[in-house]
């Protein structure tokens, strides 16, 4: 991650955070920053500390931001961020509106720390095998493949997920409508002008995606994501939304309606689309309830209500970034660019 994802050069302060239950891999990259001359500062996060934070905290503080804060990331050079899949505490219950006034608080530290280079990962839990329904060491397995981490050059395969994804963003380019057509699917876009990014693991690791920000007023018509989702660590499942003139103005999902709901009411721009993504991951078969690596499955396609990419032409701007997916394998599902089919059952023609 220091060095394929980041390229952390000599004099670089580096921010590296990430959850206890990391402490093996965080040690591991604090001591590969500190080998390539660059000075990690270290940020270790127990077990449940961003649900405390909701639960607990003032409303002054829980809606205010220390200059003190900003000033941190705005000190740095990059980010690394090791995330953990941690289950919700027994008897634990957090109000998704306060979840929302923090998320929208915090907006200012989101935007310094996308304006630096930035690279996040999952790492293998317990909780994250249990999770996604598999034990231990066959979720390791998973994770090892996403990443290639199971052959002898993973930066070489990654070159090549590069320049595959290349030749899909060759055809991208050319068009101007994109249609999404699935089972309670029937949505249409434009990204007309927009640049389509090609993530290739840097960012993301693991990745496999192309994607882009959408015309703001441009999508019309309903969508429905089947695969489970999560935000601020509460599960929604099933949701469905409906768009006109680019704006969400009907949602629903059959479990956490409510958390989805308090999202989508953070902000005005929350009700906007921030992007579309196709996920090219054929190494990613299986939903582990992990949007990290459910968005790049191969044969699916996810939206992300919010925060735009400005890299990208995106001009949305929000305190969320939520992404959803819709699994297009084997259920007729189709992407038709200006009205051609690009993909059909999740491969692409």
């Amino acid at each position: 991650m220091a060095g394929y994802c980041i390229g952390a050069q000599a004099g670089e302060r580096i921010l590296l955070s990430g959850g206890v239950q990391t402490l093996p891999l965080f040690e591991e990259v604090a001591r590969a920053l500190l080998r390539r001359g660059a000075l990690p500062v270290l940020r270790l996060e127990y077990p449940g500390q961003a649900e405390d934070f909701a639960q607990l905290a003032s409303d002054l503080i829980l809606e205010s931001l220390h200059p003190a804060e900003l000033a941190d990331v705005q000190a740095i050079d990059g980010s690394i961020r090791l995330m953990t899949h941690s289950l919700p505490r027994l008897g634990a219950s957090t109000d998704p509106t306060r979840q929302a006034r923090r998320v929208k608080a915090t907006q200012p530290l989101s935007a310094a720390r996308s304006s630096k280079k930035w690279t996040l990962t999952q790492y293998p839990t317990p909780q994250g095998a249990a999770a996604a329904g598999m034990g231990l060491p066959e979720y390791e397995d998973f994770v090892s493949r996403a990443m290639f981490l199971n052959t002898p050059d993973p930066v070489a395969e990654w070159g090549k997920v590069r320049v595959r994804q290349a030749q899909l963003i060759e055809r991208l380019s050319r068009a101007d409508q994109i249609r999404v057509l699935a089972p309670q699917t029937d949505l249409t876009l434009s990204v007309r002008g927009r640049t389509w990014a090609n993530s290739d693991g840097k960012r993301n690791m693991p990745s496999g995606e192309v994607f882009v920000s959408p015309i703001e007023d441009s999508a019309e018509g309903q969508i429905y994501f089947g695969l489970p989702s999560e935000y601020a660590g509460q599960p929604v499942e099933g949701i469905t939304l409906r768009l006109k003139a680019g704006q969400i103005v009907e949602a629903h999902a059959e479990i956490g309606d409510d958390v989805l709901q308090a999202a989508l009411s953070t902000d005005s721009g929350a009700r906007f689309l921030g992007e579309i993504g196709i996920g090219s991951n054929d190494g990613i078969q299986t939903p582990s309830r992990n949007i990290l690596y459910d968005e790049k499955i191969g044969g699916t396609v996810h939206l992300a209500a919010g925060r735009s990419y400005p890299e990208t032409g995106g001009l949305n701007q929000s305190a969320i970034h939520w992404d959803m997916i819709c699994d297009l394998r084997g259920n007729g599902g189709q992407i038709l660019l200006d009205g051609e089919v690009f993909q059909e059952n999740g491969l692409f023609v």
